[in-house]
């Protein structure tokens, strides 16, 4: 069963006419009901899936520009996030174990965890660098580099993730939901991902939430991204032949 099982956001608290509160998908309020350990965001880009993400890892104690609880480097300035209009519900009590993944904030992380790696004398301790594939983020590709992320340090705890397939090919991406079952059979770790991803929205008996007013529960099918896919890679020239 999943930790987190209600997110609930309360209109009445929201700045008035002031992005991302005015998002359609967030306007008039949010009240999902979470009943499975992995869990789908989608929708059009701008819909405010990564402002739901960003909301939940405020309340976890999540950096905002990507980490856990304990990563401490700056966050991007003026980040307006869900998280004084929001309430989560915990069974049995709250996470706050876990991390946030920010895509576009990733080579910032990555920097990060270079520079406290190193010792006073600007020395860097290769065992401390073992718990992120045993050398420099930066000095790996950047599939690699979250592959890494994901099999190292994930364990137990929540995990927000924003358009992890950015840096994965898709035999990576379906070698990820491998891990995501792995940890999901191990019943200790619970996924919120925000996805553009055909590939990892058919991972079996997850739930996907559209991003657009009311927030409806859809089927896999049902979902753009596979309807399109799926029309594209059946008929490419009937899309294509707009290009000549």
């Amino acid at each position: 069963m999943p930790f987190l099982t209600k997110i609930i956001t309360d209109p009445a608290r929201y700045p008035a006419d002031v992005y991302p509160f005015n998002v359609p998908a967030i306007k008039d309020g949010i009240e999902l009901d979470i009943d499975s350990n992995i869990t789908f965001l989608v929708g059009e880009n701008g819909s405010g899936k990564s402002t739901i993400l960003e909301g939940i890892a405020d309340n976890c104690g999540f950096n905002l520009s990507g980490g856990g609880r304990n990563h401490r480097f700056p966050a991007e300035e003026g980040l307006q996030n869900l998280s004084s209009a929001m309430k989560l519900v915990w069974r049995p009590s709250k996470v706050t174990n876990g991390f946030f993944l920010r895509a576009e904030s990733f080579f910032n992380f990555a920097s990060y965890i270079d520079e406290i790696a190193k010792d006073e004398f600007g020395i860097v301790d290769e065992r401390f660098l073992d718990q992120y594939g045993g050398k420099s983020l930066h000095h790996q590709s950047h599939g690699e580099s979250f592959f890494s992320l994901f099999t190292n340090q994930f364990s137990r705890g929540i995990y927000l993730l924003d358009e992890p397939e950015a840096a994965l090919s898709p035999s990576r991406q379906f070698a990820f939901m491998m891990l995501l079952r792995e940890l999901e059979d191990r019943g200790r770790a619970q996924f919120i991902i925000a996805t553009h991803s055909p590939i990892l929205l058919c991972y079996p008996g997850a739930t996907i939430f559209s991003v657009e007013h009311g927030m409806p529960e859809v089927k896999y099918q049902d979902t753009e991204h596979y309807r399109f896919s799926k029309d594209f890679l059946n008929n490419p020239d009937r899309y294509l032949r707009h290009m000549e």
